[in-house]
């Protein structure tokens, strides 16, 4: 009598899906959370900043008085731009005015998809350089978008005689455009990766 009875036939073994299994042509997602709230407390810590050097000034010191500081490596005054930056372009005030309600519609629509602390730090100092300066031409004489920003740094010598006169709003737009130049030369984009990392891992 023969034994019919046969071992049962092993079902094959299904490969585990992993979390990080996507299709190759679906980018992968940031690690961590958007960069925001860093982006947006630098942006309004450099404007309150700004504002309250500007009222301090405004109130302590008169128009074409100086205050020399430091040895005279920095002195204090009161002169209000009507162009942009360091005194550049007087007379377009209300095109620069439009220009930063551009920009801080275009860094504050991009924040959400922001994952690199270095660009959130670069356009936090932009956005609120840009919005401090903006408040001035929105709010100060001669009228609105034509305001004169309050400037009242001049160094190594009164007036502006060796650089144009600047405040708080204009030292973070240079710093954080200076900073954004920087991370893209280095390729590095808003998500925090770099512009070659992706050709790397097609390659491999």
């Amino acid at each position: 009598m023969t034994d019919d009875r046969r071992p049962p036939a092993e079902e094959p073994v299904l490969p585990e899906s992993t979390p990080t299994d996507r299709p190759a042509d679906v980018p992968a997602r940031p690690a961590g959370r958007p960069r925001t709230r860093l982006l947006l407390l630098l942006a309004l810590g450099v404007l309150a900043l700004d504002l309250v050097t500007k009222l301090v000034v405004v109130a302590t010191i008169d128009m074409g008085e100086d205050v020399r500081l430091l040895g005279g490596a920095l002195y204090l005054t009161q002169y209000r731009n009507v162009g942009a930056a360091f005194s550049f372009a007087e007379g377009w005030t209300v095109v620069f005015s439009l220009v930063a309600v551009a920009v801080a519609v275009v860094i504050v629509r991009t924040a959400r998809s922001l994952f690199s602390s270095a660009w959130a730090v670069a356009l936090g100092l932009v956005l609120g350089g840009a919005v401090g300066n903006l408040v001035d031409r929105v709010f100060r004489d001669p009228g609105f978008l034509r305001g004169g920003v309050v400037d009242f740094l001049s160094v190594f010598g009164p007036d502006g005689e060796v650089w144009p006169i600047f405040n708080v709003a204009d030292s973070a737009i240079v710093c954080g455009g200076i900073l954004g130049a920087l991370l893209a030369l280095r390729g590095i984009d808003f998500d925090g990766s770099r512009a070659g990392d992706q050709q790397r891992a097609d390659a491999t």
